[in-house]
């Protein structure tokens, strides 16, 4: 919220000194104004001159109305700023289906971490319905509209007062008014859904007995048409629209059988553009760290060949507990277990500390052990004080990135905690080992 100071050299009347949202609204209340919100008169006539004072009284009178007027156009300009500087968390959702047979339509919201219905509304007998959100996000949240098993996705921020509706069949009709985002994913989430049916209808038609080679060979030829124009579709509107996130959620549908975008990780392209123009225009968005995390996943992927050809494991470089860089492969030589955990979990700490016995245990072998510890964390006060508490005393590094690190992807991490045991020729020889079997492979490996 944006909060105005105004100094002022004369006394204000004790009611102005505080005003409320009345005084912003009332003119007929502020000093200055009758009761029909009309300027009173101020002893200044209309042709621009002054006529002076009689005396030195009237003088002072006027300058106290001047200053009050003064003060009053001050508390309009604040009031003005405040409502134009906050958006209402309030948002409604509202329309009408016609058509179709459902009694109930139903809202879900989607994050990054959940997706669940959050309320529930009843269709009147002309289809009416109405969902009202107390506590909207600042910028778009997506949700969705559940109606006889159809999904129409929204994107809702505080403020909006959107209207989705349908005569007939939802996907193919169902029409937006009041939200951006939202029209533009109706733009292409209509045309993506069409495109996809039409391929379903077409494989229905190959799978039929009885066609002849012919019949078949044009089957086939118009599948791969349509398949390769929904993907230009696609694309085409990634980039045209890359500042929105109707962009974001273009970038992760996926036809049948289809895994990546459209080639690989070399699709990092248009998640880059998407990410570099969403995080300008929505750098709150709760959608943009999920999609800086693939990216980093991408790159990694694309760097593994030849960071694997060169070291026999993908090397590390990241940053210690005081700032310094420590890079995995420095450890070349030594019998190295690398270890994935978080601090914020929690979930290691028994694994730590039986990790210590066994650090200690082999600190004089005659083939040097190590432990490079990678923290998945967000917090760094957390990882650090999860390091000086349990007195860790092996290499401790963390990129702060969390479950959107680029080691995630480099080691296929699935769950934590998680390590891999990496010989002194630089070979990884086993993977999530603890205990006994660990402490049975370092006496091979160590002597």
């Amino acid at each position: 919220m944006l909060y105005l100071k105004f100094e002022s050299d004369f006394p204000l009347h004790p009611s102005a000194s505080e005003p409320g949202p009345a005084a912003f609204s009332d003119p007929a209340r502020s000093p200055g104004y009758d009761r029909k919100g009309m300027p009173r008169p101020t002893g200044r006539n209309t042709g621009g001159q002054h006529d002076g004072p009689k005396s030195g009284k009237p003088e002072q009178k006027d300058n106290k109305e001047s200053h009050m007027k003064r003060f009053t156009l001050c508390a309009t300009l604040m009031a003005a700023l405040l409502l134009g500087g906050c958006r209402s968390q309030k948002a409604t959702v509202s329309g009408r289906f016609v058509g179709s047979d459902a009694e109930e339509i139903y809202l879900e919201q989607i994050t990054p971490l959940s997706q669940a219905v959050i309320d529930t509304a009843r269709l009147d007998e002309a289809g009416n319905y109405r969902f009202r959100l107390e506590n909207a996000a600042e910028t778009p949240t997506l949700y969705n509209l559940l109606c006889n098993g159809v999904r129409i996705p929204m994107l809702i921020a505080g403020g909006d007062r959107l209207t989705v509706g349908a005569v007939g069949s939802p996907i193919r009709n169902y029409t937006v008014e009041g939200s951006e985002e939202t029209e533009l994913l109706r733009q292409f989430y209509q045309a993506y859904v069409i495109g996809a049916q039409q391929l379903e209808e077409i494989a229905r038609q190959f799978a039929r007995t009885g066609l002849t080679d012919e019949e078949r060979n044009a089957l086939a030829k118009s599948y791969t048409a349509e398949y390769y124009r929904i993907r230009r579709e696609q694309l085409r509107f990634i980039i045209e629209h890359k500042s929105s996130l109707a962009a974001v959620y273009a970038l992760y549908q996926r036809l049948p059988g289809d895994t990546h975008l459209f080639n690989g990780d070399s699709d990092v392209v248009y998640y880059r553009t998407v990410a570099d123009a969403i995080e300008e225009r929505y750098p709150k968005t709760p959608y943009l760290q999920p999609l800086l995390g693939e990216i980093a996943r991408m790159d990694a992927r694309i760097s593994l060949t030849s960071q694997v050809s060169e070291t026999g494991y993908p090397d590390l470089d990241l940053t210690d507990i005081y700032g310094k860089k420590v890079r995995l492969s420095s450890l070349a030589g030594k019998v190295v277990l690398l270890d994935f955990w978080s601090a914020e979990l929690g979930n290691s700490n028994t694994l730590n500390a039986e990790l210590k016995e066994t650090y200690a245990k082999y600190a004089g072998a005659p083939t040097p052990f190590e432990v490079y510890q990678v923290a998945l964390d967000t917090s760094k006060p957390a990882w650090i004080s999860a390091v000086q508490e349990q007195q860790l005393p092996w290499i401790s590094v963390s990129d702060l990135r969390g479950r959107a690190s680029s080691v995630v992807g480099l080691y296929n991490l699935e769950k934590l905690p998680a390590n891999f045991l990496i010989d002194k020729q630089g070979n990884i020889v086993a993977k999530d080992i603890y205990g006994k079997s660990l402490e049975q492979k370092l006496d091979q490996l160590t002597k």
